[in-house]
């Protein structure tokens, strides 16, 4: 059986950026960002554009008590990695647990569109 290393190094790469978002570790979190990536509520609600704009996002977010993603499943195809998590996040009206898909598309080492 042949293993297809760059696939493995797009999964890796994703897996970096969920340990630190779950760290609350801005810098590495953000190293696996291109500098003119892309962040979207599916199908097509830009939500950030650019790397400062994504880091500002996250900045804010890593600030929540309960913030936490567990990965559920991944999948991992062509340049694209999806993952299923289950996210916990604070809001104004209390903490709250989301089912999620993210769908990560990845240029050389770093994630171009979410």
């Amino acid at each position: 059986m042949e293993i297809d290393m760059q696939s493995c190094g797009e999964a890796e790469i994703i897996r970096r950026q969920l340990d630190a978002y779950n760290a609350r570790d801005i810098k590495a979190f953000m190293a696996c960002w291109a500098p003119d990536a892309e962040v979207y509520a599916w199908p097509d609600t830009l939500l950030a554009a650019g790397a400062e704009a994504i880091r500002t996002r996250h900045v804010e977010r890593f600030k929540e008590p309960d913030l936490f993603a567990e990965l559920i499943s991944r999948v991992d195809v062509g340049g694209l990695v999806i993952d299923r998590e289950v996210v916990t996040r604070n809001f104004p009206k209390g903490r709250v647990t989301l089912d999620v898909i993210g769908i990560y598309e990845l240029e050389g080492d770093k994630i171009k569109r979410a």
